[in-house]
């Protein structure tokens, strides 16, 4: 396959995923053809060797796992994405009556993103459902596939600083419009059901999202780029699961996990601060018989890639990078470091990384901030609070981080998947943090 094509079939899964339990589902649906059995956290775990398996928790984040006929070097290898994105909740009274006759969205934002790139733009909704049944209470899957809303500029003639540097107000600038007279009051929960199929009665609770409707494309005369809402982070998201799907699973566990609300700080039940990954791991553990000594000797010796988008060096403001650990697009994945820890990088892990993209034959690069500028927190270190092990912090470079539309090189998700599946075919060997054996 050319890069080409695995950009635009990453585009395509970016689509399918506009809210973060659409993710889980599309990941689910690609783990199932490869014939990965579900395991349900309430139920006993039956695990037997040469097969794949995967665990879902909240329907927003989940982990699938392989275990090879013959485990010689019993450890985990271990990727990590995240689920979700910056956007914007709807409340569970959705509605804004007024000023007459106008219907307004009341939303709140989730994650840290560019306002203004939300305005003037076609949105839908998309989330989950709780629903009423004669059995109880039933999860459903919503996504609205029409343009259905809007958030409006304020004119220029009324707004004469907005092109000054104008400060957005998230209460008042920011609640989309959904209807200029046609729809009353309660008409957005009437809209939820009849795209469900159930009476307003039957609604029990909703985490509905806005969604940027417009589809990912790879531009450029030349193809360089690759366009997107979402790039951070289901660009690495695709890469590294489908480097763990394409990997031959030999001598240890293989596993890949993806997390939901990296982007409001991850300390949720199913974030990267939860017990999802350990309570996996240990169950694992347990299904092969393994003891609890086993398991620790396991943890010390298993390595994590942390896969989250960083910052290309931006072609109008350069001077927001560092001069020397400056990364660009098309130049492969990036290796996140950070002397506060924000990033879980040291030297063996940046080591590790390095000697696995160099046997892939993939190209990676060095990013740092700035000195004087604090860089975000992502995977790695909130994951090891749970499951501490040897991990870097990788990602893609992109431009406009947090923007409703991202951009990124249209060859860097295939060099990220070139280097997690040669991760996940290598055995790699750790012995405390003296040595590393590639075998």
């Amino acid at each position: 396959m050319s890069y080409l094509d695995f950009c635009q079939n990453m585009t395509q899964f970016i689509q399918n995923c506009p809210s973060m339990f659409h993710s889980v589902a599309t990941i689910e649906k690609e783990l199932q053809a490869k014939n990965y059995t579900l395991l349900k956290e309430k139920e006993a775990w039956n695990i037997e060797p040469g097969h794949g398996y995967y665990v879902i928790r909240n329907n927003s984040s989940i982990c699938a796992f392989y275990v090879p006929q013959e485990i010689t070097d019993y450890h985990f290898q271990i990727s990590a994405s995240h689920s979700d994105s910056p956007t914007y909740k709807i409340k569970a009274i959705p509605e804004y009556k007024g000023p007459e006759p106008y219907v307004r969205l009341d939303v709140e934002a989730y994650g840290g993103m560019i306002d203004s790139t939300w305005f003037d733009r076609p949105l839908t909704i998309a989330g989950r459902v709780l629903v009423e049944t004669d059995k109880g209470l039933e999860n459903r899957l919503l996504y609205i596939d029409r343009d259905i809303l809007m958030i409006p500029n304020v004119c220029i003639h009324f707004n004469r600083q907005v092109n000054d540097g104008y400060s957005y107000n998230r209460a008042v600038d920011l609640p989309p419009m959904l209807s200029a007279g046609e729809m009353k009051k309660g008409s957005f929960d009437e809209m939820v059901a009849k795209e469900l199929g159930v009476e307003v009665s039957a609604i029990r609770g909703k985490d509905l999202f806005l969604v940027n409707r417009q589809n990912g494309l790879v531009w450029g005369y030349e193809n360089e780029f690759v366009s997107s809402p979402k790039l951070d982070d289901l660009e690495c998201a695709y890469s590294t699961l489908q480097g763990f799907l394409d990997a031959d699973h030999t001598k240890k566990v293989d596993v890949y996990v993806c997390f939901d609300n990296e982007e409001v700080g991850s300390n949720t039940k199913q974030g990267a601060m939860s017990t999802f990954l350990k309570d996996t791991l240990k169950r694992v553990n347990a299904a092969l018989g393994k003891t609890s000594e086993e398991y620790y000797r396991a943890v010390s010796a298993s390595f994590l890639v942390s896969a989250d988008n960083g910052h290309a060096l931006h072609p109008n403001h350069p001077e927001k990078n560092d001069p020397a650990n400056t990364v660009f697009m098309n130049q492969g994945p990036i290796i996140k470091e950070s002397a506060n820890q924000k990033y879980t990088t040291d030297g063996f892990s940046r080591a590790v990384f390095a000697s696995i993209c160099k046997k892939a034959n993939v190209p990676f690069q060095c990013f740092a901030n700035r000195s004087d500028i604090v860089g975000g927190s992502t995977l790695g270190n909130l994951s090891n609070t749970q499951v501490s092990v040897h991990a870097v912090d990788t990602g893609l470079a992109q431009l406009a981080m947090h923007s409703s539309f991202e951009t990124g090189g249209a060859k860097d998700p295939y060099y990220l998947y070139e280097a997690l599946k040669e991760f996940y075919n290598t055995n790699i060997i750790i012995d405390g943090a003296d040595t590393v054996t590639f075998d």
